[in-house]
């Protein structure tokens, strides 16, 4: 782990123009300097580097954020990667925290392990190109397959001899441990019996994300009831399966540059969709997808076609693990293949053209093919369809995005021939018992109470985003702020800055952030009050988190300097932060009468359903008595602030 320090050190000697300008031509334009986006086919320069805020905003994308978050998104870092990258750039010695014992065995073992691993994918591939056996059955499988040589050589393959342990044998005179051997999975070291795991087998190398070699998949070419046909190394410190995804080294530059990821099962269908002129496309080895592999996909893009072979069967067994997929907020269309085909097969029977032609022709957005392929199902019985509805809204639901889930919402009303408002309902519900099940696990520490207007207990699930986004602004430009002075007879003259009064009347109404961003950054500020760290906004553009270092340059590059002018004929100007005292209570009283508001609405509708269905006072009397504290609630406030209620 990198220490504060050493990344404290790299932010401040981070040239940010300098940083950019390997990659981007940039020129001088005022104080700041402008080129063309690095992300869009731009034309017009609308990419901006800021070297005052130490911030690029790139308009045509809306991408921002610091010289990292730049490394990040353009080379696709990760964060110590990105980091690491900079300290080389500016000769800063990277200081990691003191390993321990075990630390530095593990981290030595670890890199052992890896030059294990690279040697044995040039053995197999020596042996494939190199020697007759290889020649004659690996060499000769991956030809009549239809794969080019230069492809082979591409996905480094190889071929691992019949004899028992040859591969062992070679490596132990080349020096290398047999412990280190036995943990990588190349070698099975039992009571007497010893042997190569994937003997008799073609070699498919699996790289990691920086081209090292993880680990091993063998298909056996004879055969044999007794053997399975394909066999992976198994689970080791370098190789988890659940974390790799094949492929991803050499087709991670073409999902950048397509901004889309094709995602196939095996791997000769990502060899052969290579060879057909289609490179950005990765396989899960044969499993079910996992949220790491997602999120592997998503750093380098948010778009994602699922490749299916024409087997119906399996199209829907797989249909539940792609809700994952939609849940992390990717995009997910489909291509199915004709019956009895798969990537590779049928790319082999078509021109480069044509295969690339029929996927553009046969995509679909997944919640329409799976809203028809489940409704050829279930024809006209009445119970199958209710259960099918159910199937299609759970996968709407788990969708972050509120467009994107009204779309579908609307599609799938109509393909089923649906109401809308059911589907809303029902989506409403589920997403509401998920929000409530994670609520219950977070426990919330106790402040200290300021004097303020509260907010009814009986209001709840109410919010106003724009009021949201308001005073995340002011936690993160603002934080430390003096923003009043307590007299204490003990402890003198105290403080409450910004911070810790918008987290107070926030916490103690038992209001919470409804977008999750804010809410995210809204803990994050809580929690560096918490620890008496001081609030800085370079810690949030610095963010390791993609979407808070966002925010919080959107937010710093948003024209909020003047709040209000008075500059006509030499007056003085007060600007934003001069205005603190008046602006920030302000937007607390804004938020929660925005709040009071809304839930106003929703009484008057709730009273009216009520009086339609149930002539009885009693039954509306509980509702008008809230009704009326709400609107007493209103009118104190706007007294107090001085506004008109207009009703």
């Amino acid at each position: 782990m990198i220490d504060k320090d050493t990344i404290d050190r790299i932010f401040n000697a981070a040239d940010i123009v300098e940083v950019i300008s390997d990659f981007v031509t940039l020129k001088k334009s005022g104080q700041n300097y402008k080129g063309l986006s690095p992300f869009t086919n731009e034309k017009t320069p609308s990419f901006l580097v800021s070297p005052a805020k130490g911030i690029y905003k790139d308009f045509s994308s809306g991408k921002g954020g610091s010289a990292v978050g730049f490394l990040m998104e353009h080379e696709k870092l990760t964060y110590p990667e990105a980091l690491r990258y900079l300290a080389k750039k500016y000769n800063i010695e990277i200081v990691e925290k003191e390993p321990s014992p075990e630390e530095i065995q593990q981290r030595n073992e670890r890199e052992s392990l890896l030059i294990l691993t690279k040697w044995a994918q040039k053995y197999f591939s020596n042996i494939l190109q190199n020697t007759p056996e290889g020649q004659s059955i690996g060499m000769a499988y991956f030809l009549e397959r239809g794969f080019h040589e230069d492809i082979i050589r591409k996905f480094e393959l190889g071929y691992s001899p019949e004899q028992k342990d040859a591969l062992t044998a070679e490596a132990i005179k080349e020096g290398y441990k047999l412990e280190y051997l036995v943990k990588t999975g190349l070698t099975i070291d039992k009571e007497n019996y010893r042997a190569d795991r994937f003997r008799g087998r073609i070699i498919f190398p699996i790289h990691g994300l920086t081209g090292n070699v993880a680990g091993f998949g063998g298909r056996i070419l004879k055969s044999n009831d007794k053997m399975a046909k394909y066999l992976n190394s198994p689970e080791s410190e370098i190789y988890q399966k659940s974390r790799i995804l094949y492929g991803l080294f050499q087709s991670k530059q073409a999902i950048v540059k397509k901004e889309k990821c094709y995602l196939v099962e095996g791997y000769t269908d990502v060899m052969g969709l290579h060879q057909a002129g289609i490179e950005n496309v990765v396989s899960s080895s044969g499993t079910a997808l996992t949220p790491d592999q997602i999120r592997l996909i998503k750093r380098f893009t948010s778009n994602v076609t699922i490749l299916y072979d024409g087997d119906e069967a399996g199209i829907k067994a797989s249909l539940r693990g792609i809700d994952m997929i939609l849940e992390e907020g990717l995009n997910i269309r489909v291509v199915p293949l004709p019956a009895g085909e798969d990537p590779d097969s049928f790319s082999k029977k078509l021109s480069a053209t044509e295969f690339q032609d029929y996927i553009k022709e046969n995509e679909t957005d997944f919640i329409s093919f799976k809203t028809r392929l489940l409704l050829n199902e279930v024809e006209k019985d009445p119970v199958q369809k209710a259960t099918m509805i159910n199937d299609v809204i759970r996968s709407i639901s788990v969708i972050p995005d509120t467009v994107t889930r009204s779309v579908y919402i609307k599609e799938s009303a109509r393909m089923l021939d649906t109401e809308e408002r059911i589907l809303y309902s029902e989506v409403y519900k589920l997403r509401k018992k998920r929000a409530e099940d994670r609520y219950k696990r977070e426990t919330r520490q106790e402040e200290v109470k300021i004097q303020s207007t509260p907010l009814p207990s009986f209001i709840k699930e109410v919010y106003s985003e724009e009021q949201e986004r308001l005073l995340v602004r002011f936690l993160l430009q603002y934080g430390n702020e003096r923003l009043f002075e307590i007299q204490d007879e003990h402890a003198g003259v105290e403080y409450i800055s910004v911070a810790e009064y918008v987290i107070n009347e926030i916490l103690n109404d038992e209001l919470e952030f409804r977008n999750l961003l804010y809410r995210k950054t809204f803990e994050e500020v809580n929690t560096l009050i918490q620890t008496g760290e001081v609030i800085e906004i370079k810690h949030f553009v610095h963010h390791e988190d993609p979407n808070i270092n966002q925010l919080a340059v959107d937010l710093l590059s948003s024209p909020y300097s003047i709040s209000k002018v008075h500059s006509r004929k030499g007056a003085s100007v007060e600007t934003e932060d001069m205005l603190l005292k008046k602006n920030v209570p302000k937007a607390l009283i804004e938020y929660k009468r925005k709040i009071l508001e809304i839930a106003q609405r929703e009484k008057e509708e709730q009273i009216r359903i009520v009086q339609q269905k149930d002539k009885e006072i009693e039954a509306v009397s509980p509702l008008m008595q809230q009704y009326i504290t709400i609107t007493t609630l209103i009118n104190t406030i706007s007294k107090d602030r001085g506004w008109v209620v207009l009703k």
